[in-house]
């Protein structure tokens, strides 16, 4: 089994570690811009907020089967083909990038109004209250939020693999469903589990060694 294992392994991988550095890149300015144009927010612009709160909650309310397959021309006009690892960190992105928004807001909501005061009362700007007072507090919840999704990440790759997106959902499919390999289907799922439980585990200890409590 190892040498079917360890390249969808990798696969995975690639998969899910792209697309979670371009989904924290893009989802990041995004939860911020929700706080920052709230109406009580740094900066209020209550249309503003509202039309990216609408385009996030379209994100968030297609499940990831149908967008992987309503963004077909999109990705092969990103990556140049709609098949293999490479391809299906779009429909990865652009599936995580409004749930991790969301927890982006979250993390920065629970930030105490009096810390962001004080800041104010010190003549700090908005850019310089974001960078040195909204994320440094919200960095405990940030990186829980950082977990959850690479977790979400890894059962979107699974699905990944049914329309060609390789690894180990792919590997599943493939043997597991289709030649009906029991024992390479249930390896792959324990595989998934242990990978799944490590990395919910080093993103909880890192998440309390930032907390301030």
């Amino acid at each position: 089994m190892l040498p079917l294992l360890w390249p969808a392994t990798l696969e995975t991988a690639q998969m899910v570690g792209w697309s979670a550095v371009f989904t924290l890149l893009l989802g990041l300015p995004l939860g911020v811009a929700l706080v920052v144009f709230d109406r009580n927010g740094l900066r209020p612009a209550p249309a503003l907020k509202s039309a990216l709160g609408f385009v996030v909650n379209i994100g968030r309310s297609l499940p990831f089967i149908v967008l992987m397959i309503a963004i077909i021309p999109f990705t092969r006009v990103v990556v140049g083909t709609t098949i293999g690892t490479a391809a299906f960190v779009v429909p990865l992105t652009v599936g995580a990038v409004p749930f991790f928004a969301r927890l982006v807001e979250t993390a920065l909501r629970e930030v105490g109004t009096d810390v962001v005061q004080a800041a104010q009362a010190m003549g700090a700007s908005r850019t310089t209250i974001v960078r040195k007072v909204l994320l440094p507090e919200a960095l405990p919840g940030l990186v829980a939020g950082l977990t959850v999704t690479v977790v979400a990440l890894i059962g979107y790759s699974a699905m990944a693999g049914t329309l060609g997106g390789g690894g180990l959902g792919d590997l599943a499919v493939r043997y597991g469903y289709q030649r009906f390999e029991t024992l390479l289907m249930i390896v792959t799922v324990v595989l998934l589990l242990v990978i799944v439980q490590l990395l919910q585990s080093l993103g909880d200890w890192v998440a309390r060694r930032l907390s301030h409590k």
